[in-house]
């Protein structure tokens, strides 16, 4: 579970609550705690696309990926769905979950 920026932080405490000097104790706070340290570290420029050479055989390269959030359909209220692309031949096959 994470927690909300900083700011966002901020805006909470000052609706429901104050005291003498409380946006540097709670910022000092924010920079000390574990939690929300490890919800809103900071991440390193993210690298460039690389080239993928094209494959020379069937299912030699696959790309994957989940498709979420979908409405609950069938009899079995199947909600989720994995995708497989075999970028061979782009020929996709799809699971249910």
């Amino acid at each position: 579970m994470g927690h909300m920026r900083e700011d966002r932080t901020k805006e909470r405490v000052a609706i429901t609550a104050w005291w003498p000097k409380w946006e540097p104790e709670l910022s000092e706070y924010i920079k000390t705690c574990e939690r929300w340290q490890k919800a809103n570290r900071n991440h390193g420029k993210y690298g460039l696309l690389q080239h993928i050479e094209e494959p020379k055989y069937p299912w030699e390269t696959i790309n994957m990926d989940w498709a979420t959030g979908l409405v609950p359909g069938g009899k079995e209220n199947f909600n989720v769905f994995l995708i497989i692309l075999d970028m061979s031949e782009c020929q996709v096959e799809s699971m249910k979950r």
